[in-house]
């Protein structure tokens, strides 16, 4: 089996797929292992170390692309400027793709549709379950750690007053106020951060066990009071809610954001598209100067306004897009995600065949496009299939 490992073209992106560490075991398995050309520059792993892992360097993407049995990648296929294709019709009948695809956010459906006509079988990380035997797996957990950690960062870097509180010779600064919704890896991380600035933390989730661990780390709770049988989904997860209670949540935001200096937005429904939880209203009542970033941009972002890859100010306020925060901490980020790629294959993979078992819940749950189909249940729904 010939893996290929591409260099990231989304713009910013300095991740890479794998490290030379990782490289060394799936060579050590058996497998070969084609690297382009600087793929780990950015991330400080160098083409030498690659090939002293027993990777072979290629300069051409495409030759890559036409003798690998797997593709590995960080972020979904893109157009790649440099040799006017995109990335999705360069990929062949019968060959995987493994990356992070968020197929159901409406910006990749029609990426999603090519891997489907072109007969790719692709596999999403973001949709590994948390469940105890694929903890080893789950890139989307290592991502949301760097996420809530660098993202809150950026945020206190955008922040236009102190994030702790501050006693000067001219009188003293009040704290700002942090409001993490969604209290999942990434919020947790986020909340830890934010408090170790000095800041107040505000904790709201519709999960009661998540709003209790956001308790835990010192936040102020703010409690919707969704019913936990409305809230609470398979493996522990949000879930969809009804409109009306959807409606009920917006209302407790929009009475709380008002007060808010940084808002961090990390609410996801899995496979799903993410909920619009700030609305423009909400965000015309943010004071001048204060902050939201939403992380959950890849599927779709939880405020209307959110610009997808970018940051701008909207109404006085940053609103921060950014896609790739992860990228932004490279060598902790791609070593974290190497290493759940790598038991993801070793799941896959036995004596150099892969078993695309559909009916093991952990393949069934990451499977996008199968049989030039789209299997993604998340997927097909936000398409309206």
């Amino acid at each position: 089996m010939t893996i290929g490992i591409l260099k990231e073209i989304m713009k910013g992106e300095a991740r890479v797929a794998s490290t030379p560490e990782t490289v060394k075991k799936f060579i050590a398995d058996g497998m070969t292992v084609l690297v382009e050309k600087g793929a780990g520059d950015k991330a400080f792993f160098c083409d030498d170390e690659y090939v002293a892992a027993g990777a072979k360097i290629v300069d051409d993407v495409e030759e890559i692309i036409a003798q690998a049995d797997m593709i590995f990648k960080v972020k979904e296929p893109l157009f790649n400027e440099k040799i006017g294709k995109h990335e999705a019709d360069m990929f062949r009948k019968g060959q995987y793709l493994i990356t992070f695809l968020h197929p159901a956010s409406p910006v990749n459906h029609e990426m999603v549709k090519k891997l489907a006509d072109n007969g790719v079988i692709s596999l999403t990380l973001d949709g590994i379950p948390r469940i105890s035997r694929a903890q080893n797996m789950d890139a989307l957990t290592s991502m949301s750690t760097c996420a809530g950690y660098k993202g809150m960062l950026s945020a206190a870097n955008d922040l236009a007053i102190f994030m702790p509180q501050m006693f000067t010779a001219v009188g003293m600064q009040k704290p700002a106020q942090v409001m993490v919704i969604g209290i999942g890896v990434a919020g947790l991380q986020a909340l830890a951060t934010a408090k170790r600035l000095g800041a107040v933390t505000h904790a709201l989730d519709i999960r009661p066990a998540a709003i209790e661990q956001g308790q835990s780390l010192g936040a102020k709770s703010i409690d919707p009071g969704v019913p936990a049988e409305l809230a609470v989904g398979k493996g522990g997860y949000a879930q969809t809610l009804p409109e009306e209670w959807l409606v009920k949540e917006r209302a407790i935001i929009a009475e709380k954001i008002k007060d808010m200096d940084i808002v961090y937005l990390s609410a996801l429904i899995p496979g799903k598209v993410a909920p619009i939880l700030v609305t423009e209203d909400m965000v015309k009542s943010m004071k001048k100067g204060s902050v939201i970033i939403d992380i959950s941009i890849d599927q779709g972002g939880n405020c209307e306004l959110t610009p997808p890859g970018r940051k701008e100010l909207v109404h006085g306020v940053i609103i921060d897009g950014t896609k790739n925060i992860p990228g932004t901490i490279p060598t902790a980020s791609t070593q974290m995600f190497s290493e759940n790629l790598y038991n993801l294959i070793k799941y896959m993979v036995t004596d150099g065949n892969v078993n695309l078992d559909v009916n093991d819940d952990i393949i069934s749950a990451i499977l996008v496009t199968n049989n030039n189909e789209i299997v993604h249940a998340g997927t097909r729904e936000a398409m309206g299939i």
